[in-house]
């Protein structure tokens, strides 16, 4: 059964108890003017290899190709953002997908490829 509310508590506890494949609908980015009007779609879930311009926070401005996506966490990471550790080793920044721009996709998936395509 759907529910629908608009109490923010249900929202939040909705959003966090999702299963995860659901919860991969939540992690939709927007696309670049460019892929924006060539597919007539706004904005498109975040998937591994897809390239993305970081459009806020300190890395902005920052492109690169999407390594991971964390659907437990809702972050994904991208190659070239990236944090230092105190013994000297880099690890990946987690970013949120609202945070970012696609601008390339990754189009080796066929169901992908049917979903621009409708």
């Amino acid at each position: 059964m759907l529910m629908v509310t608009k109490k923010p508590g249900k929202q939040r506890k909705a959003f966090f108890a999702a299963s995860l494949h659901k919860k991969h609908r939540f992690l939709r980015a927007h696309m670049s003017k460019k892929l924006s009007e060539e597919y007539g779609i706004r904005n498109l879930p975040v998937r591994k290899e897809d390239t993305v311009r970081i459009m806020r926070g300190d890395n902005k401005g920052t492109e690169g190709v999407v390594q991971k996506v964390l659907l437990k966490k809702s972050r994904i990471y991208v190659a070239g953002v990236t944090i230092a550790k105190a013994d000297g080793s880099d690890r990946f920044y987690p970013v949120h997908p609202s945070n970012v721009m696609i601008t390339r996709l990754e189009l080796k998936d066929e169901k992908r490829k049917k979903v621009l395509e409708r």
